[in-house]
């Protein structure tokens, strides 16, 4: 080996080393900023290694520079005007987009890779190859329905047809077949299309019927399934940092999927077959069972905030869909001058990705220490004068806790052993699960009706004219 194929070696250690301790440093939102430059550091000196590569061994014509440049600078330029520009409510729906983007880049390396070698492809790169182009196409056109089941382009209730797990079935045998006729004959163009077409339909077939209640699964799922084709594409390429790169996505992807599966208290088998719920429907004033609840008045609830030691946060997507982070994060601030402890409690699926709340709080520059997980803040319950539910559903309702529910047996924060409980939110509406939120009737429970943007809006202002 020579001294330049050492040193580029050592270049591609050194990146993957970086993605490994940026992925490890996302573990805390404290240093998750760092550790996402950290892992976009070192893909820039991989990518910046690979040109040099390319230049040295001059296996890269003119024209094909030009539309490498143009590539990027495309790609590049799209990716940084819609990362800044997009609200961090649509944030959900730009990571979807991306894992199509990823799957479909992987399924395009390698379909050339397999048409320029035909038969003389190895039997690792046909291998290879295959998977890449099943995984990736079943992730190109999955992201695309669940980016539009998100955005409200495609319905967000599960999607099902007479004989649709019938076609899933079809389909499967499609790919399959698709797969190992690839395989035994490399380059084979029928059974290329007959691939890349079934998986295609597939990954549409899949996610149809799932509803909004698992999309933070799915996105989870999908994403495992973007780093799994995109190490396939690292071996079709014989690319060490595309192999350990989508290695990592599609292992710390699948260990999500599962602790987003187990924290919904569902099986990951069980919500590709078909998810439930659609979302937050308006509905009568009226607790589970017809029982009454308490509603109460601005002035109310400012006097119980104003007043109280201690004040839990749990906040849900109505938060989230009302972009009301900066107006919780102001209403906090102002309860913390008053010497109010404030914290706030974060359900693993709280918004409609993994870590969706963390990221829209941290916007509103909430301090880092205040974001507290699930089983660090539950014993809280019990000491807090007041948790205030803003626009949190299913993950607050007490119906988990016994069998018999469509949320049996589901994680769920203990809003309900709190002193008082305050409820922010526009209706009586069911949650995803589609059941009453038994919480609402308990007589602790106060419900202030309003959008969440409006009703902290009206909260503080509230607060301030009580304390002069």
């Amino acid at each position: 080996m020579s001294g330049f194929d050492a040193a580029v070696h050592l270049i591609y250690l050194a990146a993957a080393a970086s993605f490994v301790i940026g992925l490890h440093m996302m573990n805390s939102p404290a240093t998750a900023r760092r550790g996402n430059q950290l892992s976009a550091a070192g893909m820039t000196v991989a990518i910046a290694t690979t040109a040099v590569v390319l230049v040295r061994t001059g296996g890269v014509s003119r024209t094909g520079w030009l539309v490498l440049l143009a590539g990027a600078l495309l790609g590049g330029g799209l990716g940084l005007f819609t990362a800044r520009r997009v609200a961090m409510t649509a944030m959900p729906q730009l990571v979807s987009l991306f894992n199509a983007v990823g799957g479909g880049a992987a399924v395009l390396l390698a379909v050339d890779d397999l048409l320029r070698t035909g038969q003389a492809a190895a039997p690792v790169a046909a291998i290879s190859g295959a998977l890449d182009i099943l995984i990736g196409a079943v992730t190109f056109s999955g992201s695309l329905v669940a980016a539009g089941k998100l955005q409200g382009v495609v319905s967000g209730a599960p999607i099902t047809f007479f004989g649709s797990r019938v076609l899933n079935a079809l389909l499967a045998l499609g790919f399959l077949g698709g797969a190992g006729w690839l395989i035994a004959q490399p380059g084979n163009r029928i059974a290329l299309a007959l691939l890349a077409a079934t998986a295609l339909a597939f990954g549409i077939t899949m996610v149809l019927p799932i509803g909004g209640a698992d999309m933070p699964v799915v996105i989870s799922l999908l994403n495992a399934f973007t780093g799994t084709a995109v190490a396939m594409a690292g071996f079709v390429l014989g690319n060490a940092v595309l192999i350990i790169a989508g290695a990592l996505v599609g292992a710390s992807g699948g260990i999500l999927t599962k602790l987003m599966a187990d924290a919904m208290n569902r099986s990951i088998p069980n919500i590709i077959i078909g998810g439930f719920g659609t979302g937050d429907t308006a509905a009568a004033v009226a607790g589970p069972g017809g029982t009454s609840v308490r509603e109460v008045s601005a002035d109310d609830v400012a006097i119980q905030l104003a007043y109280a030691s201690k004040v839990i946060v749990v906040p849900g997507y109505g938060l989230a869909a009302a972009q009301a982070q900066h107006e919780v994060a102001e209403l906090a601030e102002l309860l913390e001058q008053r010497g109010v402890e404030v914290s706030y409690a974060i359900h693993p699926v709280a918004g409609r990705m993994p870590g969706h709340m963390n990221v829209l709080l941290a916007e509103a520059n909430v301090p880092y220490p205040q974001l507290r997980e699930m089983e660090e803040v539950n014993p809280e319950f019990a000491r807090t004068d007041v948790a205030l539910v803003i626009g949190a559903n299913d993950v607050t309702n007490p119906a988990a806790r016994r069998p018999g529910t469509a949320i049996s047996g589901m994680p769920i924060l203990d809003v309900d052993n709190a002193r008082s409980i305050i409820v922010i939110k526009r209706s009586m509406g069911q949650g995803y699960a589609g059941i009453d939120n038994e919480l609402y009737a308990n007589a602790k429970t106060g419900m202030f009706f309003a959008d969440a943007k409006k009703g902290l809006s009206t909260l503080t202002s509230a607060i301030k004219t009580l304390v002069g």
